[in-house]
This record gives C-alpha cells, structure tokens and sequence, in this order.
C-alpha cells in the first residue's frame, strides 16, 4: 500500500509539473503565455495591441532591404486617405534619405527599427543605446522630427531594450496582426489573414518591399475602409502618456 501511495502522489506531481511545462512554452497571440500563467510577472512589453472603443486600426512597414515599392505604397496610401508608420533601419536611411524624406513629406509616421538589425535582445546596455541613438540622429537630421516609436527586429526583445527605450522616449511596438507578407503570400491570402485578426486598436505588420505589398495594401486598405476603420499610424492609435500595459501587450488608457 504505502508504495501505491507514492507512486499516486508521484505521478500527480509530475502531471502538475507537465502542465505548467505546456503552460510556458503555447504562444498565444504572439505573447509569452508565461505572462499570463504568473499574471504578475516582472518581464516588460512592448505594445501589441491598443484598448479602445474606436473602430480604429494602425498599419506599419518595417523596412531594411529594398525600397522600389515604397512610393506606390505611399501612393496607396493617399488613394486611400490613410496614413502609416514606416519603421526605418539605419542602413536603409542611409542608402536611400531621398525616400525617407518622401515618407515624412507624405504625412507618415516615421520610427526607429534599429540601425543595423540586430538582436537587440542580445545586446549589452550601451550598444541597444547607441543602437537606438545613431538610428534616431539619422532620421531626425532628414526629417528634423522627433522619433518617438521603435520597433525592434525580429520582434525580438527583453527589459533592457525597453528600459533603455524609456529612458530615450521611446515607445517600443510589436503587433497583433501579422501579415506575413514577407512569406510571398498573395495579396488575396494577406488580406484575409488581416480580415480574421484585425479589430479595434489592432497594430498591423507588414513589409514595405515583400513581392506582392503593393495589391496587398490596396486590397486591405479596401477592406478596412469599407468595413468602417480609420486607417492611421501607430503614433495616432497608441496613448503615449497616462497608460500600462498589461502581460499580453495590450496598452490601456488610465
């Protein structure tokens, strides 16, 4: 008997232990599922996602490689009466400052995705920072506007990169809404991901040179328009003071 009984509580540990295994490692939405298993987890995020009663929505662009299709996008968006945010990596300032400042003189949002796309989570304090600076001096030298969002490469991120964000006014975003464009997918199979994941405060990803972004962006914009959201930038959604975030990256209004 006494050898059933341990045997019993042995396997009603190890089922405990299974599941806070499964626990830690399912993804939900995006977001560590940690976070919600210990609810108050010391573990910083960046802003998936808005809450908000509005029936608005923010897409973005990351750029690092090519730019032979930002004009039509920028043209797109103006068909469309919408705006955007392009997150610029350093480089790609560099090499093409003529279409940054196309960007910022169409009215767009611009923010920081690093300067050479690394894996800021990887990195010590001092090169996040001086990451993040070199990036905004040479956005900021084109635009003469303050970089006020970043998004970090590869979505890839930990305390000290938000911390260090903070510290430089700057509010770290992710998404909710992959369009995973940059997989090849046809602008029909982007736009109905988008259809399917998107609502209210939803923070869209997609990539300003993925082969089929032009029709993409049209046919989403054209379904967002039509089905009531305002379309804008991830500046004009987000709250950038007066806010927390919550274990899932969803940003709430105090």
């Amino acid at each position: 008997m006494p050898f059933c009984v341990i045997k019993s509580k042995t396997i009603k540990i190890f089922l405990v232990m299974v599941s806070v295994v499964v626990l830690l490692a399912i993804s939900f939405e995006g977001h560590a599922a940690a976070l919600v298993w210990f609810g108050s987890s010391s573990r910083l995020v960046p802003v998936y996602k808005v809450d908000t009663e509005q029936k608005q929505v923010a897409i973005s662009f990351d750029a690092a490689w090519g730019a032979d299709k930002t004009e039509q996008i920028i043209d797109v968006l103006a068909e469309y009466n919408c705006t955007a945010t392009f997150f610029l990596v350093g480089f790609w300032v560099d090499k093409y400052p003529e279409m940054v400042k196309a960007i910022d003189e169409a009215g767009l949002e611009i923010g920081t995705h690093s300067n050479t796309h690394p894996d800021m989570a990887k990195l010590n304090k001092d090169t996040v920072r001086s990451e993040l600076e070199t990036s905004m001096s040479k956005i900021t030298a084109i635009t003469n506007k303050k970089v006020e969002v970043f998004r970090p490469p590869y979505g890839s991120y930990n305390n000290t990169l938000i911390e260090t964000c903070s510290e430089l006014g700057l509010i770290p975003i992710q998404w909710d809404v992959d369009s995973l464009d940059w997989k090849g997918l046809s602008a029909g199979e982007v736009t109905s991901r988008v259809m399917k994941k998107a609502g209210n405060g939803s923070i869209i990803l997609m990539h300003n040179n993925a082969d089929n972004v032009i029709d993409s962006v049209r046919l989403t914009l054209d379904y967002l328009t039509k089905s009531g959201y305002k379309v804008t930038s991830v500046g004009e959604l987000i709250y950038k003071e007066g806010y927390t975030i919550d274990a899932n990256g969803i940003q709430h209004k105090k």
